[in-house]
């Protein structure tokens, strides 16, 4: 099928072209509704509280305010970009925009690197979680247990990964009636344990009643840089997913603004979904060390699966369901960000143009889906065989690459505009000053967390050459993207030589 559908008539976006997508599927509510779906509140909250808990302690509170900043500054840079270029290769078309073809590329491979991970890791919970529904449902604990199979999680885990590939090539409209069942759940059980937990601490029944301090907003009262940068660092990660809705500009009603308006209104609404669970949570179990405190060592891997009973009581089993339903909707709406990231650069022929094809029956991404799908679970048997310490410190090095392409896209926005950024105040805050000042700290917590990661110590503690394995693999993906880059170059010069885009 021809990957050079009609070209964007403007001058600022002349080599910009339409790839056959289905425009006009998804509208405002759809596109929050599906960014609230990646990003997972249900399964995000319980992966990092715990650890985030024991980082700042009290001070939860600031540090998620604190790493709400910059994604919401970098999120107005992801903004003026759409409104100027709605593109479904986001960074990747961007970056190459702004800074060319080698850096644009490369925006491109942090995307993908880090949702094909991601996407095995929410499979992997969505496993275990399933398991565990399972086991609660049949009260038989022994069924929990039948995640730790290796053969069975392996094979169960590729079922999730194919049947969220199969809902996403299906296309835009499948996939956010799907979410909007998905996510309404997640937020209904959420909303629900916040309620329950705060009126335990109202009753005197909660197990470690404490009152909420307008110290726990303060985040220069967190103890030390080091545990402040490593808090931060973990609520950068909780917010990411968002940008998912500017992947779907070309199939959004009104392509200019609504991807950027719902950007913006996702950041907005978990923030105050991350606010509320977590004052529930400080309010009701404190964050000591011992019992069902925050702070327990024991409890960081799910602290909702500590805390579900004590708080909902016979409803427990409707966080493990949210949990399931967080992971398997984010499986799903995950998909969507690689497959149009891959589908652009297919139609901008920076890889092979069999990723720019486009299914005639769903108007979705046909190759570069399965692509994502097969990537993702190649990924998940390999590191889960060799090593569960590889696949979980994988995991931790996300952080990294998202700092990297977000970094990367928050600069390309000040350099683009750099002519029209001084016209006006608004020009000024929006094109410059909040992309600006995102991207720098973005790419500084990259830095940061890449300098931390050499240390052995770092994530599970594995190393190779007494180097850190997080940073083995952080880095490792980010040189394999400069080697595949390199190979692109061969065998597709037309784009690296920028006659393309």
């Amino acid at each position: 099928m021809s990957t050079a559908p009609k070209t964007v008539q403007s001058k600022e976006t002349s080599s910009l072209s339409e790839k056959g997508l289905k425009a006009g599927s998804v509208g405002l509510i759809g596109a929050v509704v599906i960014g609230v779906s990646c990003i997972a509140p249900a399964y995000t909250l319980t992966a990092a509280l715990g650890p985030t808990v024991s980082e700042v302690g009290v001070h939860l509170p600031a540090i998620f305010l604190v790493g709400f900043i910059p994604m919401l500054l970098v999120a107005l840079g992801y903004r003026e970009l759409n409104n100027a270029m709605p593109d479904a290769g986001t960074s990747f078309t961007w970056a190459t925009r702004a800074f060319g073809p080698w850096i644009g590329w490369m925006g491109g491979w942090g995307l993908i690197a880090a949702t094909i991970i991601v996407l095995s890791n929410l499979a992997a919970v969505a496993v275990d979680f399933f398991y565990l529904m399972l086991a609660q449902i049949f009260s038989n604990p022994e069924l929990g247990e039948l995640s730790k199979i290796l053969p069975l999680n392996i094979a169960t885990t590729l079922v999730f990964i194919a049947l969220a590939c199969w809902i996403s090539y299906r296309g835009m409209e499948t996939t956010k009636g799907v979410q909007y069942v998905l996510v309404a759940f997640q937020l209904l059980v959420l909303g629900w344990f916040a309620v329950s937990a705060f009126v335990h601490v109202s009753n005197g029944t909660a197990f470690d009643a404490t009152a909420i301090s307008p110290d726990w907003f303060n985040p220069f009262a967190v103890d030390s840089f080091s545990s402040f940068a490593a808090g931060v660092s973990l609520s950068i990660f909780i917010y990411w997913g968002w940008d998912v809705t500017l992947t779907m500009n070309e199939e959004t009603k009104n392509p200019e603004k609504t991807p950027g308006r719902a950007a913006t209104i996702t950041v907005l609404v978990i923030v105050i979904i991350y606010m509320t669970v977590a004052l529930a949570t400080l309010s009701f179990a404190g964050v000591g060390e011992t019992g069902l405190g925050a702070g327990n060592p024991e409890n960081q891997s799910s602290i909702f699966a500590v805390l579900a009973g004590p708080v909902m009581g016979p409803f427990a089993i409707l966080m493990s369901l949210a949990i399931l339903s967080s992971s398997a909707a984010s499986l799903q709406s995950t998909f969507v960000s690689p497959a149009r990231t891959m589908l652009a650069m297919g139609h901008y022929r920076a890889i092979s143009p069999k990723f720019g094809k486009i299914s005639p029956t769903y108007k979705s991404p046909s190759f570069a889906t399965i692509a994502a799908a097969i990537a993702a679970a190649g990924f998940y048997v390999i590191t889960r065989t060799v090593s569960e310490n590889a696949l979980w410190d994988t995991i931790t090095a996300l952080g990294m690459m998202i700092c990297f392409y977000y970094g990367i896209t928050a600069l390309a926005c000040v350099w683009f505009f750099r002519a029209s950024a001084f016209s006006s105040a608004r020009a000024f805050f929006f094109k410059f000053l909040a992309p600006l000042l995102g991207g720098v700290i973005l790419l500084v917590m990259f830095v940061k967390t890449a300098m931390d990661s050499m240390d052995p110590e770092y994530g599970s503690g594995s190393s190779v050459g007494g180097v850190g394995l997080v940073f083995v693999l952080g880095m490792g993906v980010i040189l394999l993207g400069v080697v595949v880059m390199l190979v692109m170059y061969r065998l597709r010069p037309e784009f690296f030589k920028g006659k393309v885009l």
